[in-house]
């Protein structure tokens, strides 16, 4: 489901979105709704994600305490990265850069938390000097 909504925008912003559309070959209305999409997934667990952290075990835990992302999935986000400040960037490059974006984001974020947790149930020490 889709809901049209009218945003203003600095138009500095705007000015940024219609050059990256224009680079990627998309409409700047359809970018500006991912980029949006994109960037408020990281923020927090849906109902059918899963059961809080808090309510993992110990070695769950410990165990999203140390994900990362997979060295072939960490390389090519790396050359996607170089690919996109060249402008080089083609074909299904795009979306794929953002996905992998967006599992590098969930993965931090839930390292991040999972951390937290760790330090608070004094399954690691703090991480703070």
């Amino acid at each position: 489901m889709s809901t049209q909504i009218t945003l203003t925008l600095p138009e500095a912003v705007l000015e940024r979105a219609a050059l990256w559309a224009s680079r990627v070959g998309r409409p700047v209305t359809e970018l500006l709704a991912e980029a949006i999409e994109l960037s408020l997934m990281p923020l927090g667990a849906t109902s059918e994600e899963g059961a809080p952290i808090t309510g993992w075990t110990d070695e769950e835990v410990l165990a999203a305490a140390e994900q990362e992302l997979s060295p072939g999935d960490d390389r090519r986000l790396s050359e996607l990265l170089g690919q996109q400040q060249a402008g080089t960037l083609t074909g299904s490059e795009p979306p794929e850069l953002q996905a992998l974006m967006q599992a590098y984001q969930v993965g931090l974020l839930r390292k991040a938390q999972a951390l937290r947790e760790a330090v608070r149930r004094g399954l690691r020490g703090s991480l703070q000097p």
